[in-house]
């Protein structure tokens, strides 16, 4: 299969993030704190030893990956793929929930409970799981086996996205939940072809 093990990252904390807007795909830079929790993540994960840093490419995950990828012993390319991005938010976008309750009550519900969010321009959850994982397994098999594949993106992505590596569906399962900022989960090797196993979730260096 190529890389024995997948590390999944979450970005550092942006002034969105902060403040309790949800971000989606707007492209905002990690604040201090973020830059803080990027090079206090950085010095465990590098004991991971990846052969590849994959990221996003929306500014705060590269920005992430590349403060990791210093800390490497080995000099260690960060790949930006778009198929790693946030799940988009449409119209809910830099909106605060209490905002998003008071505009679209129904579709804040429905995210509550993860149904889909109907008429906001939203993706499904389904799509991200799909394009996320398209990009995990395409940059898996090109890695030497028994190596450590990095991936730096986002809370939502991450969650829909090990969801789909379990081959799970999704739209349908809700029990994986986001990663606070820089923390990361572990996949490794499954007895089940095409799928992965959890080995661990939402593990981190404690930065405030």
């Amino acid at each position: 299969m190529g890389a024995s093990r997948v590390v999944l990252l979450r970005h550092g904390q942006t002034d969105y993030n902060r403040a309790g807007r949800l971000q989606g795909q707007v492209d905002i830079p990690l604040n201090e704190a973020g830059l803080e929790q990027a090079r206090a993540a950085a010095s465990v994960v590098a004991g991971f030893s990846p052969a590849l840093v994959l990221s996003s490419d929306l500014g705060r995950a590269i920005e992430t990956a590349r403060i990791v990828a210093d800390a490497l012993v080995d000099d260690v390319s960060v790949v930006p793929d778009p198929r790693l991005r946030e799940r988009a938010f449409g119209e809910l976008e830099g909106m605060y929930d209490a905002e998003i309750r008071a505009a679209y009550p129904d579709v804040w519900a429905a995210r509550r409970v993860g149904e889909r969010l109907v008429g906001v321009g939203a993706e499904d959850r389904g799509e991200v799981g799909a394009r996320f994982a398209e990009a995990v397994w395409e940059y898996l098999r090109r890695l030497p086996e028994g190596s450590t594949l990095l991936v730096v993106a986002h809370g939502a992505c991450i969650a829909l996205g090990i969801t789909a590596l379990l081959g799970l569906d999704p739209e349908e399962f809700t029990g994986i939940r986001g990663v606070g900022n820089c923390h990361w989960s572990v996949l490794g090797p499954s007895r089940v072809p095409g799928t992965l196993r959890l080995e661990a979730h939402n593990v981190a260096t404690v930065v405030a």
